[in-house]
């Protein structure tokens, strides 16, 4: 079962099935309680127009056996007296039921009896007004068969005075073959045509639901696809329909091209990092071979040199891997001016213009994009490094100008990218491995911040860096 229904169509089928059959089923009932409900209605009205017809000549004096009622074309018809006896009743009546009397022929009046006096008395003080009919009627369903055929019937009740009968009650019946016969059609059709109704609805809701799943399957497909070719640059067929699969159309390819992205981004990054390392760890080989040769040749500064450059490069790459994978600064409260004043302290060159300033973050990240920041500025500037901490509106602003050569406008953005170097003709030792301005700018949106690269009053770059207040 649950391999039967273990896709979105058949469940989507099942569901819509079971919908239109409940409705189908109480709108049915509905119909075949109303219909029945009104064919009775309809037959107790012809039932009553009949009993008032012959309580209306039993009004007017007119004998038993000149009741124009009493010919069976309308109906089976019963008269009883006060007592509950049968005076009158239709020709060819032969059984009855569902009336006060079950007798079909007509019974001498029998002689009052005491009882009988008390009871007449008893029903004269609440009795109608001789000749008259009462307004009311009472209605039961039985059956009655004449001249052999049984059928079922509504039966009508009319009390009516008479002037020298007493208390007569008239009971007329109309017959319910037409509300037996409709109801049985209407029944049958049903029967028959809400399995059929079911189908085609079963049937349609297939079809189209495979219709508009088909986009999924060939999303499904192609991701497939690409999982098993591990092809990034590959993408999802993005169906021109407007709705909600195409909108997971476009949001897988987004997501597979942030993918591509990341994955080339990284790749690169291996790529740049092992050949970062090469070139330190191949000259800190190269000497300690040859001062295992020739110990008077050892370069003792020039292999700490190395190592220490290795161990900052290891340093930064292991930053950039924690900021990668989404580590979250904490939420201290870190006084910029007091960190550029500390991050300043021991430079040459360098004067800081601070107004106190509050964020929230890592004081250890914050300090190491200063750091990063004024190493950059050093490298490039003339002669001077202005550092700057100011508020504007809900942000602080941290910027570092120097009086260097600037940064080209083309470039401005370039160079926060990983292992990027504007001065190639520079060397490695003097340029650094080119991480320390992309791991400030990562540093920078982890702190909800932004860094970017300007213009400096001296004409040098200018580096601002924008972080909320605390």
């Amino acid at each position: 079962m649950r391999r039967l229904f273990g896709s979105v169509r058949a469940r989507a089928t099942l569901g819509a099935t079971l919908v239109v059959a409940v409705a189908l089923v109480a709108a049915g009932a509905a119909v075949l309680l109303s219909l029945r409900s009104n064919l009775i209605g309809e037959a107790g009205t012809q039932a009553e127009q009949s009993a008032r017809a012959v309580a209306s000549e039993l009004a007017t004096g007119t004998p038993y056996d000149k009741l124009s009622g009493l010919d069976g074309d309308d109906g089976p018809v019963q008269v009883l007296d006060e007592h509950k006896r049968l005076v009158a009743a239709s020709e060819d009546l032969q059984q009855i039921s569902g009336t006060d009397s079950d007798q079909v022929k007509p019974q001498p009046p029998a002689a009052p009896s005491a009882d009988d006096d008390d009871d007449a008395d008893e029903h004269e003080e609440a009795a109608l007004e001789p000749g008259e009919i009462a307004g009311e009627s009472v209605f039961s369903n039985g059956s009655a068969t004449i001249d052999g055929d049984a059928e079922d019937y509504r039966f009508a009740a009319v009390e009516v005075e008479t002037q020298d009968r007493g208390t007569l009650k008239v009971y007329a019946g109309s017959p319910l073959a037409a509300e037996h016969g409709a109801v049985r059609t209407a029944l049958t059709v049903m029967l028959i045509g809400f399995p059929l109704l079911l189908g085609v609805v079963a049937g349609v809701t297939w079809l189209v639901t495979r219709r508009a799943l088909r986009p999924v399957e060939g999303i499904r497909s192609e991701m497939a696809a690409i999982t098993h070719s591990e092809d990034l640059a590959r993408r999802v067929p993005e169906p021109d329909t407007h709705d909600e699969i195409a909108r997971l159309a476009s949001t897988t390819n987004e997501t597979l091209a942030a993918l591509e992205t990341s994955v080339e981004r990284q790749r690169r990054f291996v790529a740049d990092a092992s050949h970062e390392l090469r070139s330190p760890i191949a000259s800190l080989r190269t000497q300690l071979e040859v001062a295992a040769a020739h110990p008077e040749l050892l370069d003792l500064d020039g292999a700490v040199e190395d190592t220490v450059r290795l161990q900052r490069l290891a340093a930064d790459l292991l930053l950039l891997a924690r900021l990668d994978a989404g580590e979250r600064p904490s939420d201290t409260g870190v006084d910029l001016a007091a960190l550029a004043r500390e991050e300043a302290e021991g430079r040459t060159g360098v004067t800081v213009d601070a107004e106190p300033v509050e964020v929230a973050g890592s004081r250890g990240q914050l300090g190491r994009v200063l750091a990063n920041l004024l190493d950059n500025a050093q490298r490039h500037a003339r002669s001077a490094v202005t550092v700057s901490v100011r508020r504007e509106g809900d942000r602080a602003v941290v910027g570092v100008a120097d009086d260097g050569d600037g940064v080209p406008e083309a470039d401005r953005e370039r160079i926060f990218e990983r292992f990027v170097r504007l001065d190639a003709a520079r060397s490695r030792d003097d340029g650094g491995a080119g991480l320390g301005l992309a791991i400030a700018r990562d540093v920078a949106v982890r702190h909800g911040g932004t860094l970017t690269a300007g213009q400096g009053p001296a004409g040098g770059a200018l580096f601002e860096l924008r972080l909320p207040l605390a």
